[in-house]
Order: structure tokens, then sequence, then C-alpha cells
């Protein structure tokens, strides 16, 4: 798995971000809330930084501390909005967690973009990510969230159906 001092050297404009101390998201409750762990690149990059905007497009959604409920409600809400697109039939055969290799969100575009990871394993760390375009092109990489913002801004990564302008040539960081 990629550490988030990786990702903080690709996008060097989140460090200003970075937490002074550990922020202390209680896993415990969240994941039971849940009713599964989250990989551990995540969870570092949670405990280092606020939910973050990268370049004014890609939302990345962590859980804040005191409010892991509400994180975990999020989650269940985009659940519901796959599960509406797999009863259509528009996932490709993907379904929402807590489906049987069911997918979770943990970013999304400000133009309809979802980026999961498909829960196809035991061991969290193994878990894919998986992205449904705005306009419906789904796509599946074998690496957990933290390597996947890497290579898109890095540009080792092509997401099919991103817009032209995405990843940006100089990627900023919000908060």
């Amino acid at each position: 798995m990629l550490r988030v001092e990786e990702l903080e050297a690709t996008l060097p404009s989140m460090t200003q971000w970075r937490a002074l101390a550990r922020r202390s998201v209680d896993w415990a409750a969240l994941e039971a809330d849940l009713g599964t762990a989250l990989p551990s690149d995540y969870r570092s990059l949670a405990e280092a930084y606020p939910p973050l905007v990268v370049d004014d497009f890609l939302f990345v959604s962590v859980p804040r501390p005191g409010a892991e409920a509400s994180w975990a409600s999020g989650r269940r809400y985009s659940s519901e909005i796959l599960q509406d697109l797999y009863e259509m039939g528009d996932t490709e055969g993907y379904v929402p967690y807590p489906e049987p290799g069911g997918l979770l969100c943990w970013a999304e575009s400000n133009e309809g973009d979802v980026f999961y990871w498909k829960i196809s394993f035991p061991d969290p760390d193994a878990w894919p990510v998986v992205v449904r375009g705005a306009n419906g092109d789904w796509s599946e990489f074998p690496v957990g969230a933290v390597e996947f913002l890497a290579c898109v801004y890095r540009r080792t990564i092509d997401v099919p159906g991103m817009p032209r302008s995405f990843p940006g040539d100089d990627p900023k960081v919000l908060a």
C-alpha cells in the first residue's frame, strides 16, 4: 500500500491541511456501524487530514472525529443510490455494499463521478478502487485509495470517462 507521504509528494499543496496531531477517529465505532474494517491507507489519510477537495473537482470524504456515525450514514445513502442504479441495470453487475463484493463510496467529483472500494476480499488492504464516471463508464483499478489518487495525479492511471481537464496540470488541494 502506498503511504500518505507519497501522496503528499504528488500533491504538495495538500500538506497545508495536515493535522498537527493525529486525528482521533473512533475506528471501532465506525467500523461496527459499517459492518466492515476499512483499508489502512485510507485510515492513515483520515487520521492526518480533514475531508479534501482536489483541484476543485474531487471530494475525498473522510470521517471527522466525533461524527463517525454521520460518515457511515453518508456511505449508506451512497449505497442506496447505487442500489437504484443496479435495479435499473446501470452498474455492469457491480452491487452496493453490504452485498458480497459490494461497492462502498469513499470519494465523489463535482460532476457526478463516484469512487468506490470493491469489498471483494476479507483484507481491506486488497480492495480495488472502482470508478463510475458521470457518463456511466465503469473502471476498476487494483490499487488502494491513496495509491489511486497518487497515480491519477502523477498521470500513471487514466480513468476513462473523466473530463479532459482531469487531472489538472497544477492541482490545488482545499479542505
